[in-house]
């Protein structure tokens, strides 16, 4: 098995059900990944604390890594910054275990800038009516939102190229599944332990 651990991206279009699988995977017994711990410029509340919670830095302090390339992901919301920092990342997957993401389309192009050599996982509906039938049956948008919703369902999934595997999420548990073997074969191409065995041959 490889020394350095995986980066896991799953995202997928609105209402594909991410957040469900995501949820699922981390429910089961044989989980052993580590969830992103991300950073923001709002307060801390009572009760949370730094690098288990969040990481909580000033806007000043956001916005220098955000120039120095050093947020894997990011976006602003209600006025503050909240992103995944690439050396919390590294390091992790450095000490050998495996990081899960669960983000947008457009943030999983910025994190395969910034390690390209990550799994990406990209949640498909079974068709395109289902996941209508799906957006639909969530009973929060009128029909204008939700036609909205479609066209950019269209959109990134025309992103599908990006990924490194498409797992249709007809039932969650097939879905959670399919994502657990992708991952297990994952750690065993030659080219992420082939380092260990050429740096064993030096050794002899």
């Amino acid at each position: 098995m490889s020394d350095r651990g995986l980066l896991i991206v799953l995202s997928g279009p609105s209402g594909v059900g991410k957040g469900t699988v995501r949820k699922a995977i981390f429910e089961s017994n044989d989980n052993d990944f580590q969830y992103s711990v991300s950073m923001t410029t709002r307060k801390k509340r009572e009760g949370e604390v730094e690098g288990v919670d969040y990481f909580f830095r000033s806007r000043e302090e956001f916005e220098q890594l955000i120039e120095t390339g050093e947020m894997l992901e990011y976006a602003e919301y209600v006025g503050n910054y909240y992103g995944t920092p690439l050396s919390y990342v590294q390091q992790t997957l450095d000490a050998g275990k495996d990081v899960f993401l669960e983000i947008e389309v457009q943030g999983a192009r910025q994190v395969k800038e910034k390690v390209p050599d990550g799994v990406f996982i990209f949640l498909t509906p079974p068709d395109l009516q289902e996941l209508k039938s799906r957006i639909v049956g969530r009973g929060t948008d009128a029909p204008d939102v939700i036609e909205e919703r479609m066209k950019v369902a269209r959109e990134e999934i025309e992103m599908m190229a990006l990924y490194d595997y498409a797992v249709v999420n007809d039932e969650v548990p097939n879905a959670v599944e399919r994502i657990k073997k992708i991952i297990e074969s994952e750690h065993y191409r030659v080219d992420r332990v082939i380092g260990k065995y050429i740096r064993m041959l030096k050794e002899m």
